[in-house]
C-alpha cells in the first residue's frame, strides 16, 4: 500500500478580487473566525494522516513562513499573562507535521498547476495531497474526506483523484466540470474535466474542486502542457488529459461541504456557515439576524 504523507498548498496568486487588503499580506492569511484561512487546510491535512506539508506562496512574500514559526517573545508574553491557549492550535500543528515553504518560480506562468512545478524536488515519485489555497471543506472532524481520497488512491492506485461537489448550474461556468464514465472498475471514474463552461457545453453539473491526491504522472503532462484562454497554466486541464490517457477518480463529497473562499462574497459566506456551527456563537449570530432593519 503507497503511503500518502506529503501535502501541497497553492497560495500563490495575487488575490485581486481583495485588494487593497492583499496588497499588505496573502489572501491565504485573512481570517475565517478567529483562525487564517490556510490553517484550517493544514489542519485538514494533518487529520488525514499528512505530516510533510510545502506551502507555495509568493516570490519575496515572508508572510506566510512566519505565520508558521513559533515566537519566543510572543509565547512568553502568553505564558506571563495565562494566555497560552491562544496558541494551542498552532503549537499542534508544530508538534504533528513538518511546514515548508516555497516561493513559487516566478518565470512559471500564472496559474492553479503552476505550483506543482516549483514542489517537483519535494514530491520526488511520492504521490501527494494538493489543495487550493481557497477552497475549504466544512465537516466535523477534519480530514475525513481527504482521508476518503487517500484511501480511494491506495486501493486503486489512478494518475490522479479529484474533489467533486454537485454545484448550481448557472454556477458551473466558475468551475471545471467532470463527464464520467460508467466503469465497474473504477467507480467515479472521470473521462473528461472541462474548466470553465457555460452551462449549456459544460457536460455536467459536478465541479471539481482544489481537493486532489496526485501521482507522479501530473509532471510530464503539466511540462508539455500550454496555456489555457486565459493564459494560465490550469490544473484541470492536466486532469483532463489524465482522465483520457490514464485513469482519474472524481470522488463526490458527500459528509461534509466544500466553500470556496476566492471572493469576499464567498468568504463572507463561509464565516458565516463556521459562526452557525459553533456553539457558543450561533444563538447571537441568530438573534442578530433576527432584528429589523438587519
Amino acid at each position: 500500500m503507497v503511503k500518502v504523507t506529503k501535502g501541497v498548498i497553492a497560495a500563490a496568486g495575487r488575490g485581486t478580487r481583495f485588494l487593497p487588503v492583499t496588497k499588505a499580506y496573502p489572501k491565504e492569511l485573512i481570517a475565517i473566525l478567529d483562525k487564517p484561512n490556510i490553517q484550517y487546510l493544514v489542519e485538514e491535512m494533518i487529520g488525514a494522516g499528512i505530516n510533510q506539508i510545502n506551502i507555495v506562496h509568493r516570490p519575496n512574500d515572508e508572510k506566510l513562513r512566519q505565520y508558521f514559526t513559533p515566537d519566543k517573545e510572543l509565547e512568553s508574553f502568553l505564558k506571563e499573562n495565562n494566555k497560552e491557549f491562544f496558541l494551542a492550535s498552532l503549537e499542534e500543528i508544530w508538534k504533528k507535521a513538518k511546514i515548508y515553504f516555497t516561493p513559487q518560480d516566478p518565470n512559471l506562468p500564472y496559474g492553479n498547476a503552476s505550483p506543482i512545478l516549483s514542489v517537483k524536488n519535494f514530491v520526488g515519485n511520492d504521490p501527494f495531497v494538493y489543495m487550493f489555497g481557497d477552497d475549504i471543506v466544512v465537516e466535523d472532524k477534519p480530514g475525513n474526506y481527504l482521508s476518503r481520497l487517500i484511501k480511494i488512491y491506495q486501493q486503486y492506485q489512478p494518475a490522479v483523484i479529484l474533489g467533486a461537489q454537485e454545484v448550481p448550474w448557472e454556477e458551473i461556468d466558475r468551475y471545471a466540470s467532470i463527464k464520467y464514465l460508467n466503469d465497474p472498475q473504477y467507480p467515479n471514474r472521470a473521462t473528461e474535466v472541462l474548466e470553465k463552461l457555460s452551462a449549456d457545453q459544460a457536460p455536467s453539473n459536478i465541479a471539481q474542486f482544489g481537493r486532489f491526491v496526485i501521482s507522479n504522472k501530473i509532471f510530464p503532462v503539466l511540462a508539455k502542457q500550454g496555456l489555457s484562454r486565459d493564459n494560465e497554466l490550469w490544473l484541470a486541464d492536466a486532469n483532463n488529459t489524465l482522465a483520457k490517457n490514464d485513469v482519474a477518480i472524481a470522488e463526490p463529497i458527500s459528509s461534509g461541504q466544500w466553500l470556496t473562499t476566492g471572493d469576499p462574497l464567498r468568504w463572507l459566506k463561509v464565516n458565516l456557515v463556521f459562526a452557525l456551527k459553533d456553539p457558543e456563537i450561533a444563538p447571537e449570530i441568530k438573534n442578530f439576524f433576527k432584528k429589523p432593519n438587519i
